[in-house]
Order: structure tokens, then C-alpha cells, then sequence
């Protein structure tokens, strides 16, 4: 295995494709961690938790569409949620270029 954080970088910030096309935030991440975590080190873990990550986005965006029926709530979440998502992977970029190992916060663990 080799030691890439310039790679570990461009997984963390694929997130934010999802600004352009809507879903690569998920996509990119995943093809990224499934064809370098035999290869690169830490990428399987970092991999797992971006995927993790998206997955719980979306589902909490899921579950704020309805909840915009009840005075707005949703709303406020899904601004909440649009926040998270674009903040965490850069604050998680700089901590995986530094080799610290970064967290998500209200990621539910769908891969372990």
C-alpha cells in the first residue's frame, strides 16, 4: 500500500460534485474508494466513512420533504443539511492532508 493524501483530498472534496450535478457527491466517492482501497492506505476507512456520510444525507434530506408541510421545518433542515454538506468535506480535506483522521458528524453507519 501506498501513502496518498493527495488522493484522500480529492475523495474528500468529490463530495462537493453533488453543487453541480446533483449526485456525484455520492458516486464519484464511492468509485474513488472502490477502486483504490486495496492500493492506497487509510483509504478504505476514509472511503467508508464519505460513503456513510452520503448515504445519511440523504436520507435526512428524505426525510425533510415531508416535514416542509409541517411549518417549515424542512426547510430549515434541508438549509442545515446543504451547510453540512458542503463545509464537513472541506474541513475533512485539510484534516486528511495533514494525515489526521477525519469524522462526519450524524453519519449512521451503513458499511462497516
Amino acid at each position: 500500500m501506498r501513502q496518498d493524501n493527495q488522493l484522500l483530498v480529492i475523495t474528500h472534496l468529490s463530495q462537493l460534485a453533488t453543487l453541480l450535478t446533483g449526485f456525484g457527491g455520492l458516486v464519484i466517492p464511492l468509485i474513488l474508494w472502490t477502486t483504490q482501497k486495496d492500493k492506497v492506505y487509510q483509504m478504505d476507512e476514509q472511503g467508508k466513512r464519505i460513503v456513510n456520510f452520503q448515504l445519511s444525507l440523504l436520507i435526512y434530506a428524505i426525510i425533510c420533504i415531508p416535514l416542509i408541510l409541517f411549518l417549515g421545518l424542512g426547510i430549515v433542515g434541508l438549509i442545515v443539511l446543504g451547510i453540512i454538506s458542503v463545509v464537513f468535506p472541506i474541513i475533512n480535506a485539510i484534516k486528511s492532508s495533514n494525515g489526521e483522521s477525519p469524522t462526519y458528524p450524524l453519519s449512521l453507519n451503513f458499511i462497516s
